[in-house]
């Protein structure tokens, strides 16, 4: 066995053990719920498009669940949207909650159309900020601030501005101080100032000094005119550390945590837990995954109303099902956003984190991009397992100082590469003393020779993968270096000397209005070549909170013929990079042994496609991604295999053409004929051996726009296509000419036509299955 693959087996156990037990409810279950609670709520909905509104509060409930189906992915132009926006429109602002709604409502669902209403709204909302005694607050009109309207007034204006509306930054500075005062020691908000504190107020307070800050806030970066200057002071962050703290000492979700005041109003505060998480990109609030226990109690609880889909709490407002259900989906649709990178804290100061908005700024950057709402993550590296790792398609390592990480966190970080994880790094400031540590945590990590850390050539795709960069604004003076492991680059590093972070963190929408036109341009290549980054990191295909990547595949009914075998599967070893993906055999075998309970030979046999032990194995197990050649020997010693009941299983890594070429051509040279398509009408892709119906499957297929262009990549369901050679009434040879390999890897690339993981583990043990029939 190679020292390659016995680092892979050895990772792969280190992951086993070090998973976490996390509670049982499932992304299905999720989806389930919240397709039932946006059913109940169109079926609620009045014929003029309102929802039953309480006195005083024109379109507050109206608002309220219109903004949760949005949330919920209900199209803008959906008609009962459409309709809830006609009788939204024509209604005055004349409450703090209802205008507020109304506002994120119209800025959720037609940001251009509605910006005269938008604006309107966030003109009244300025106007009515308190004076006086409660400087900076808002309440209702006829009383004075409370925390409650304030947070959903300055929500309103959030979303304004991130839609183009302007808000005087008088206003932010007013309710900065304002909720500042009115925190208490211990880090809690109340409903006013000096009221004892609750989860819900200090879920307001934390989200409302994030906005607030964030509108006022300098940044970790300033632009002088044409000069920009990177790792700026970091300003004072401490208040919202403190409600952190309290809120994770506090922690509940079976109850909104607090005196007797804050007994109720559970559904509020679970929609202020998801903000205060999100908006703080914690998936952790002290030990607890905030969505993950949220997200149970909200669907096995006796609140929610499985049949009819709706839920329906306890006391003033939430005894209303329509603004229950409407907290409850508005917890449930924000809450599971897919994470498309988490930033790594790691050691003991803030050296992880000098650019403290360039990874919100780019997730923004390409939620509008690829159409789709997404969030971003802080994960500890002193506390995260590699399953925690796992939730996040790509793990950010950023800093100017020496990383340091233990044996166990390294194992970590290669178990989560080993696992399809991507790394990206950055030296974020002067200095070569990150990139020096950097260098040495690689060789850790990747201690084997073929995997070095290696200047990466204009032409790879993660230059270029979703958009061109604008190389006359932003110079690439040096290139970004990577590691390659099995299929894919799945660390790669970027030199300081490009300061991506930096102009990252000056790319806030709204702010480049401010910069220089050359300081503008700098910003926005270094946004392209950080979408494109991502873009090869994760083949855009990013998922919802709470997916289980290791779970079993559902298969069909097993046979039970398997249970006493021991499957044993040798890997041929030839010159088109025979090892390209050196995980793929033995995920094939850990799935096999998972869906059938057979006993598998886990050891990567690797042979001399010539030697006489290959007659030992009932499977072959072929792949590479350059064209080859085989000797006579092998030839003679592939054919007598074949001949003798052995099966040769093979696919081209990453689509290969040259390797598939090469492969037609040996079996033509051994066997006198080519593999011809298999018909997708054989047993081979049913159930009939144990594994799968595979009428349809999912294959992603890749072009790029030009010759230095976007990479356009698709994933289309289409038949399953195989090649084969037939010995009688059975198949010795199984050819795939797409990509499986780099899927069972979990390295598949957007480069890379193939089926997507879980299709290609499919038909590889539908394959496996038939071959041990043969």
């Amino acid at each position: 066995m190679s020292q390659r693959a016995k680092t892979v087996i050895y990772s792969l156990v280190i992951v086993l053990i070090s998973t976490r037990a996390y509670a049982e409810i499932t992304a299905e279950q999720v989806r389930e719920a919240i397709e039932r609670g946006v059913a109940y709520l169109e079926r609620e909905q009045n014929d003029n498009g309102s929802w039953q509104d309480p006195p005083g509060y024109p379109g507050g409930v109206t608002a309220l669940c219109t903004l949760a189906l949005l949330n919920c992915g209900v199209a803008s132009d959906d008609p009962h949207v459409q309709s809830a926006l006609n009788y939204l429109r024509k209604l005055e602002p004349t409450v703090t909650y209802a205008t507020a709604l109304q506002t994120m409502v119209f800025a959720a669902a037609e940001p251009k159309s509605n910006l005269p209403l938008i604006r309107r709204n966030a003109q009244w909302l300025a106007a009515n900020q308190k004076d006086g005694a409660m400087l900076g607050a808002w309440g209702y009109p006829q009383a004075d601030g409370d925390n409650s309207n304030s947070q959903f007034a300055l929500l309103a204006l959030h979303e304004a501005e991130r839609v183009g509306v302007e808000i005087n930054d008088r206003v932010w500075k007013r309710a900065l101080v304002y909720w500042r005062d009115c925190q208490n020691p211990n880090g809690s908000w109340g409903y006013k100032r000096k009221t004892p504190g609750s989860g819900s107020m200090t879920c307001a307070g934390i989200a409302a000094m994030v906005i607030a800050s964030d509108r006022l806030n300098k940044g970790d970066a300033r632009a002088d005119g044409d000069q920009v200057t990177c790792c700026g002071e970091h300003q004072d962050n401490s208040p919202v550390e403190r409600g952190l703290n309290w809120l994770g000492n506090s922690f509940s979700v079976n109850s909104n945590p607090g005196g007797p005041a804050a007994q109720g109003w559970l559904l509020y505060y679970l929609y202020g837990l998801e903000r205060a998480g999100r908006l703080t990109n914690r998936r952790l609030i002290g030990e607890h995954d905030w969505y993950r226990e949220g997200a149970e109690v909200l669907i096995t609880s006796e609140l929610h109303n499985d049949l009819s889909g709706y839920w329906k709490g306890t006391g003033h407002a939430e005894n209303d099902p329509h603004i229950a259900t409407s907290l409850a989906l508005l917890f449930l649709a924000k809450g599971r956003r897919p994470v498309l990178c988490a930033k790594l804290k790691h050691g003991a100061d803030d050296d992880w984190n000098h650019h403290r908005s360039d990874l919100s700024n780019l997730t923004g950057y390409v939620e509008s991009r690829w159409g789709r709402d997404l969030t971003w993550q802080i994960i500890d590296a002193a506390a995260a397992t590699t399953d925690d790792l796992l939730e996040a398609p790509v793990i950010y390592i950023s800093g100017s100082q020496r990383p340091r990480f233990s044996a166990e966190h390294v194992e970590r970080l290669r178990a989560y590469v080993n696992r399809g994880g991507f790394i990206l790094a950055e030296a974020c400031c002067e200095g070569d003393e990150f990139e020096a540590g950097f260098k040495a945590l690689a060789k850790r990590m990747f201690p084997e020779p073929e995997y070095q850390l290696h200047d990466l050539p204009f032409d790879h795709p993660a230059y270029t993968a979703d958009e061109r960069v604008d190389v006359e604004a932003f110079p690439i003076a040096k290139p970004l270096r990577g590691i390659d492991v099995g299929c894919r680059t799945s660390v790669i590093y970027i030199p300081h000397e490009l300061r991506l972070s930096c102009f990252w963190e000056l790319a806030r929408l709204g702010r480049e209005r401010k910069l220089t036109p050359k300081v503008q341009a700098q910003v926005a290549a270094a946004r392209s070549l950080g979408i494109n980054i991502l873009a090869y990191a994760t083949n855009r295909e990013v998922k919802y909170k709470l997916g289980n990547e290791n779970k079993p595949l559902a298969a069909g009914e097993s046979s039970g013929a398997y249970q006493r075998a021991v499957l044993r599967v040798a890997k041929g070893k030839h010159s088109g990079g025979w090892n390209s993906a050196p995980g793929a055999l033995l995920n094939l075998l850990q799935v096999t042994a998972e869906q059938t309970g057979m006993r598998v030979d886990i050891e990567q046999n690797e042979l001399d496609i010539s030697s006489p032990a290959l007659m030992d194995y009932q499977i072959l197990f072929l792949h590479g991604r350059n064209a080859f050649q085989l000797s006579d020997e092998d030839r003679q010693q592939l054919k007598t295999y074949v001949e003798r009941g052995g099966v040769l299983m093979a696919d081209a890594v990453c689509g290969s053409a040259a390797f598939a070429k090469a492969f037609r051509r040996e079996m033509q040279a051994i066997f006198g004929r080519p593999p011809e398509p298999i018909p997708p009408v054989h047993p081979l892709f049913t159930s009939k051996f144990g594994g799968f119906d595979l009428k349809r499957v999912h294959r992603r297929d890749t072009q790029r726009r030009g010759d230095d262009g976007p990479i356009k990549a698709s994933v289309e369901e289409v038949e399953p296509e195989l090649e084969g050679i037939a010995f009688d009434d059975r198949y010795g040879v199984i050819f795939s000419p797409w990509d499986i390999s780099c899927a069972l890897e979990r390295h598949e690339s957007i480069e890379c036509p193939g089926y997507i993981r879980e299709d290609a583990a499919k038909i590889g043990l539908n394959v496996v299955l038939y071959a041990l029939e043969q």
